[in-house]
């Protein structure tokens, strides 16, 4: 297997370039060698890392060199980048955490930070194998737990095919969900719409035993359209019914990320805290989806023309 090399000098006794030098370093996952002397698998994101480090140092002085060189045998390299004593000491805080989780708020801050406690460590394993596999399952059945605990009426993911629909066959229908919509619910609506059935009437259920028989439901078990796989329904509508109009992957990626977890886009903090507070403030479930309406429409222009939640 081919590996990188990266031979460094430091002339200056500049503190913070030394710092920042020996942090790069360390956030790229290199493997030490020897004091200045670095080793990292020959892909893309190490040569960039490396590439970054090197131009940082030439341009305070510093001495570098980036060589190329074929390991006789991965067992010569290979262990330096074993991952497994990171996933171990996780896996264990995964465990004690699963003992004590609760639907608190702070049950959620400590998952989330597990969460990126792994996908740390995931980004510099460069040999993935089964330690990283356990992990990801054991923070897949936390997630899974906290949702129930959370909302246990929330829709639990199946493994059905989702059917190619035609628009115009969804006119003019009835669309019911539970009661008090939380971000898939009201995204689902709000797709459902905008792109699908414009005068759909929507009925919110005290209890799904309550559907009409004539109506589409949406987001509970048993539902035309629920969670399907690993698609929440906002996405399986998406599929549904061939939606690809910019803007809508980057919004599924937010509403699947607020609804179930997994990698957050930047915009979420922000959007939650929005939709929790028009949730707080408006009793009437049809204010609301109004209201949640404007909010990502919003979005879609803002995922449509580009624009960066910082600009």
């Amino acid at each position: 297997m081919a590996y990188l090399i990266l031979i460094i000098s430091l002339t200056t006794e500049n503190t913070s370039i030394r710092m920042r030098v020996w942090r790069a370093v360390k956030a790229s996952g290199a493997a030490v060698l020897r004091d200045g002397v670095y080793l990292l698998p020959n892909q893309e994101f190490c040569l960039n890392a490396f590439t970054a480090i090197s131009a940082d140092l030439q341009n305070h002085g510093g001495i570098t060199q980036l060589l190329g060189c074929e390991a006789l045998d991965d067992a010569d390299f290979k262990p330096l980048f074993d991952r497994t004593p990171a996933y171990t000491a996780l896996l264990a805080e995964l465990e004690a955490f699963s003992k004590q989780l609760d639907h608190s708020q702070q049950s959620q801050k400590t998952l989330r930070k597990l969460q990126k406690q792994f996908a740390a460590i995931t980004e510099s394993d460069f040999f993935p194998g089964e330690a990283q596999n356990q992990v990801a399952a054991a923070i897949q059945a936390l997630e899974a737990k906290l949702r129930q605990l959370l909302s246990p009426d929330e829709p639990q993911p199946q493994d059905n095919a989702i059917s190619q629909l035609a628009i115009a066959d969804f006119q003019g229908k009835h669309w019911a969900t539970r009661q008090r919509p939380c971000v898939d619910r009201l995204a689902s609506a709000w797709l459902i719409r905008r792109f699908i059935d414009p005068n759909a009437e929507f009925i919110w259920l005290a209890a799904i035993s309550d559907c009409p028989a004539h109506a589409l439901g949406f987001d509970f078990d048993g539902a035309r359209f629920s969670h399907s796989g690993n698609k929440v329904t906002f996405e399986v509508l998406l599929q549904s019914f061939s939606l690809t109009q910019p803007g809508l992957p980057a919004l599924a990626a937010l509403v699947h990320f607020l609804d179930v977890g997994g990698i957050q886009p930047a915009e979420a903090i922000g959007v939650e805290a929005v939709l929790v507070g028009l949730r707080n403030s408006l009793n009437d479930d049809q204010q609301l989806l109004d209201a949640a309406c404007m909010v990502f429409d919003s979005l879609l222009t803002a995922f449509a023309t580009g624009v960066k939640p910082h600009e």
